[in-house]
């Protein structure tokens, strides 16, 4: 299949109707993914802490340390938050959190060496801010500090922190956040040293169509180099309780048809890419079974916790029962999958 270019990216975000579109992604999907299994992961998105000086105007998770309710996480919370993971059958913890300005190496390696000493489970965890941050405040570099975390136990990294990997979208809504070509070489060093990658996107804030395909563009450009990573996942901003949207009242929640269209986009584009994922935290359950008509072929996480999205005033929750149901209603056969994407149970 001939490669798309940015233009032709551009026209189809635009003037492609949505069932073309869909279908095109449908047809893709079919092709990567002709079994017609779609995969979830169990697993859990525990944030260790919600203290950030990124302060960015999307995040309405984000506290100052002085904040009556900063906190973090205690060894004791963790321990119960995973064995509750196992206890439903989770296999991997999501583990990220603000940009604490006084946290360092230690407090990283010795919180991941715990969970590796006492439980069996994927560490999925951290995003490049945090790396990027850790790396300046030990005066290290980012692949010595990704050296030091994955020896004492991280084995792969969210795509967290990417928003939109536009420099003119940071600098009015995440100033104080890394830009886009820090945030990819935080991947580039990940994927370097054997580490797998997911990319997300978020999208529907200050953005335009051109925002977006320059995003799709930075991470297919990495992926040609690495090939280290193993989803991408696009999610709409939700915008209440949020410093953006009180400075912009107009914003409002992407709907459905714009999603399923970027999700789409996001499926032709993305040729390197094995695998899309839905995003039924932001969108519900219905738009994302449609979304597996529109080029994706998983269904995410079960997300037995999750705070950041909530903070934002969305809180869509399904159980594992919904989300099998959900799947196979949608005429798919519902498989659980490990981070790296392979199946361990059929459903």
């Amino acid at each position: 299949m001939v490669r798309v270019d940015k233009k032709q990216a551009f026209q189809m975000i635009k003037e492609a109707s949505l069932y073309e579109l869909g279908r095109e992604a449908d047809n893709i999907r079919k092709k990567l993914h002709p079994d017609g299994i779609v995969t979830f992961v169990v697993d859990r998105n525990i944030n260790y802490t919600n203290i950030c000086i990124n302060r960015c105007k999307f995040c309405a998770f984000w506290r100052p340390k002085e904040a009556s309710d900063a906190y973090v996480i205690t060894y004791d919370e963790l321990a119960q938050k995973i064995e509750d993971t196992l206890s439903k059958g989770g296999t991997q913890i999501l583990l990220q959190g603000g940009v604490h300005p006084d946290l360092g190496l230690d407090f990283y390696v010795s919180m991941l060496k715990f969970i590796k000493e006492n439980f069996k489970i994927h560490v999925h965890g951290f995003s490049p801010p945090e790396i990027s941050f850790l790396a300046k405040k030990e005066g290290l570099t980012v692949r010595e500090i990704l050296t030091k975390l994955k020896e004492a136990g991280l084995d792969s990294i969210p795509g967290g922190g990417a928003e939109i990997l536009s420099d003119r979208v940071r600098e009015n809504q995440s100033p104080n956040k890394i830009k886009t070509a820090e945030w990819l070489s935080v991947m580039r060093e990940a994927h370097l040293l054997g580490m797998k990658t997911s990319a997300t996107m978020m999208f529907g804030s200050i953005d335009t169509d051109e925002d977006i395909i320059e995003h799709l563009e930075a991470v297919r450009s990495l992926q040609d180099e690495t090939g280290g990573f193993t989803a991408f996942i696009p999610w709409s901003f939700q915008p209440w309780n949020t410093e953006l949207k009180r400075e912009n009242p107009e914003l409002m929640p992407q709907g459905a048809a714009k999603y399923l269209r970027v999700l789409a986009l996001s499926r032709v584009y993305l040729d390197n890419f094995p695998n899309i994922q839905v995003s039924w935290v932001t969108q519900g359950i219905k738009v994302a079974q449609v979304g597996l008509r529109f080029g994706a072929n998983d269904f995410g996480s079960t997300m037995l916790e999750e705070n950041v999205v909530r903070a934002a005033g969305v809180n869509y929750r399904v159980t594992m029962e919904e989300l099998i149901s959900a799947i196979k209603s949608a005429g798919f056969i519902p498989a659980q999958r490990d981070t790296y994407y392979n199946i361990l149970r059929m459903l």
